[in-house]
């Protein structure tokens, strides 16, 4: 076989592989997530009982009043912050990703724990500070952020621990949002992969839509 041949039967094979990975795979998956899967090819956007969009069910989000239920904490508080105006530094670890911090870390102690503030009198709360406060029962995934830092579940267990904080400001029975939490709760993926967890945005949202028609 000649070296032209050799060069051209070469040339071929690699637009023949190149369409298929480039073009015919990409194009196959993405139209059998679309036709199988459309809520997950679409990022899992979860919208509220009027129709509006308010999060995705893979990503965490922040929520700091007595009416919802808290996720976890999140060292990049969830890529909310302004990446020009971070004087707070939570992006130092980039859009995602947990801060990798030792347990011995004075940081990830004074983060949960609280420290004084350079103001005479006054002191920054921790993380177990404010659930105390709170009257919630501390539990690992409300006091130490996860390895994405975007964690939208927390534990049944740390849910649970926010009953009676959230019936309170709420005014509703301890039991119904037992309910609540028990309907939103996801279970071992394909039953017994992982722990089952308590989507916190699916939550909240069940909890509004509760409020709305009660």
């Amino acid at each position: 076989m000649s070296q032209i041949r050799q060069i051209s039967k070469a040339i071929r094979s690699t637009v023949v592989l190149w369409i298929l990975t480039a073009f015919i795979y990409p194009f196959f998956m993405l139209l059998c997530g679309q036709i199988l899967f459309p809520f997950q090819a679409n990022a899992s956007l979860i919208t509220n009982y009027q129709g509006t969009v308010i999060g995705s069910a893979l990503i965490g989000q922040p929520f700091a009043t007595e009416k919802y239920f808290w996720g976890r904490p999140s060292t990049t508080s969830y890529s909310t912050a302004d990446p020009k105006n971070d004087a707070a530094g939570i992006l130092k670890t980039g859009v995602s990703g947990a801060s990798n911090l030792a347990p011995s870390n004075p940081a990830l102690l004074e983060r949960i724990q609280g420290k004084d503030d350079p103001d005479p009198g006054t002191k920054i709360v921790g993380e177990l500070t404010r659930l105390q406060n709170a009257r919630v029962q501390p539990t690992a995934d409300l006091l130490y952020t996860s390895g994405s830092s975007l964690d939208p579940h927390i534990t049944p267990a740390a849910a649970k621990a926010q009953i009676a904080r959230v019936a309170t400001a709420r005014g509703v029975q301890p039991n119904q949002l037992e309910t609540l939490i028990t309907q939103n709760t996801d279970g071992r993926f394909l039953g017994i992969f992982g722990e089952p967890g308590v989507n916190v945005l699916k939550l909240n949202l069940a909890l509004d839509t509760f409020k709305a028609i009660n």
